[in-house]
């Protein structure tokens, strides 16, 4: 007896899409479409040459996708978290560096300034951000290491109504982009921001060449020598390290939707290869070797769509922990570089190739998993949760 088509979604077994308003649907098909079209048809030659696609972001700000969550008097959107997350899910289902892109511009740069600027700081920077004239980086890491930001040595000493900054910061995204950089430094005071517009005298940057990850996104190292800025650009409303790991919390959520996304296009791209690649008389996904694999796959991104939009629910209702989205990024980030992998593999040798997505995904993926926290930081953040024990 033939089996009765199925009414399910494959990318979308349990109908988590039946749990999002309608504005949230509205929300990720604008931006899904937007990933149709204009992202995924060049993405791979960008990849392949190592180019940021820049030429897309008038039309990423026109979408309202620039500090989507801040409010309109600033020239934003005003968006919930889910709609956030739905924002990243979708743009990494394009590329992870589109995602990075949108996600340092609003969590990492425009937060701040909005979180922790003067007003007269917010309606300077915020409203050119989000229509894009504006590009941010968010200067914390430094060459040392990312994961101890304490054991900072970039320093910033008061000179009359300046400050005097001296250091570098390292792996930094939109770094090599004209326009502002959000630079944590020390200073007597404890840790402080600051905003250093390009072209400020003793600030340079040099782009982070040969990378196998990460290609259509620009990486940077920054450095500071005797970068002087007055004290009105300086961050007043934050000291010690609460102001930059606000950011990365974040940041964070935003990456637990985006690998989502990312499993999703590698888990669609095998199951229809899977369906269509005829071996031995028979299509490889009539195997139960490969059956086996995408129906992990699908098990894994179920968890995973749930996992976020609980922790969008818990942060729009003002509740979210850091806690809960180390545990989201360290579950979901691991998901999809899994899948990314198993795809590869049902792909066989065509799975080398940007001529389709898994080996671009899992390539990114490898950065995902390291930034904004690596997997061994973010387990042992509920490792001190659950025994009450700081292991690090």
């Amino acid at each position: 007896m033939a089996q009765k088509p199925s009414t399910l979604d494959p990318s979308d077994l349990f109908d988590i899409r039946s749990l999002l308003s309608d504005e949230e649907r509205m929300v990720q098909d604008t931006v899904a479409r937007f990933t149709d079209e204009k992202v995924i048809p060049i993405i791979g030659q960008c990849f392949d040459e190592h180019r940021f696609p820049s030429e897309l972001i008038p039309e990423i700000a026109s979408l309202g996708l620039l500090g989507s969550s801040l409010p309109e008097e600033y020239g934003c959107a005003n968006m919930s978290g889910v709609m956030y997350g739905l924002i990243c899910q979708e743009l990494e289902r394009g590329d992870s560096g589109i995602r990075s892109f949108v996600s340092v511009q609003s969590s990492l740069c425009m937060y701040p300034i909005y979180a922790f600027g003067s007003e007269e700081q917010r309606r300077k920077y915020l409203p050119p951000m989000a229509r894009g004239e504006l590009i941010g980086c968010f200067g914390l890491t430094e060459p040392h290491g990312g994961s101890d930001p304490g054991n900072m040595k970039t320093h910033a000493k008061r000179d009359g109504g300046d400050y005097v900054i001296n250091g570098s910061k390292m792996w930094i995204t939109n770094g090599g982009v004209d326009g502002i950089a959000i630079v944590w430094a020390m200073t007597e005071e404890g840790i402080q921001g600051f905003l250093i517009e390009k072209g400020t005298p003793g600030f340079a940057t040099q782009n982070i060449e040969r990378k196998m990850s990460l290609r259509a996104s620009v990486t940077s190292a920054l450095f500071f020598d005797d970068v002087r800025v007055p004290d009105s650009q300086r961050l007043p409303n934050v000291r010690g390290l609460k102001g930059p790991l606000s950011c990365l919390t974040q940041a964070r959520y935003g990456i637990t939707w985006g690998p989502i996304g990312a499993a999703i296009a590698c888990y669609r791209e095998a199951l229809e290869y899977a369906k269509t690649r005829i071996i031995f008389g028979k299509p490889i996904a009539a195997t139960q070797a490969v059956q086996l694999k995408l129906a992990d796959m699908a098990r894994r991104i179920t968890l995973a769509q749930l996992l976020s939009l609980q922790l969008g629910r818990l942060k729009d209702a003002g509740t979210m922990q850091p806690t809960q989205v180390s545990l989201a990024k360290w579950n979901n980030v691991r998901m999809a570089i899994d899948i990314a992998r198993e795809a590869r593999d049902i792909l066989g040798g065509a799975g080398i190739t940007v001529e389709y997505c898994p080996i671009r995904h899992g390539l990114n993926l490898e950065s995902v998993i390291t930034y904004e926290g690596t997997e061994t930081v973010h387990q042992l953040v509920v490792g001190r949760e659950i025994t009450g024990i700081n292991a690090f």
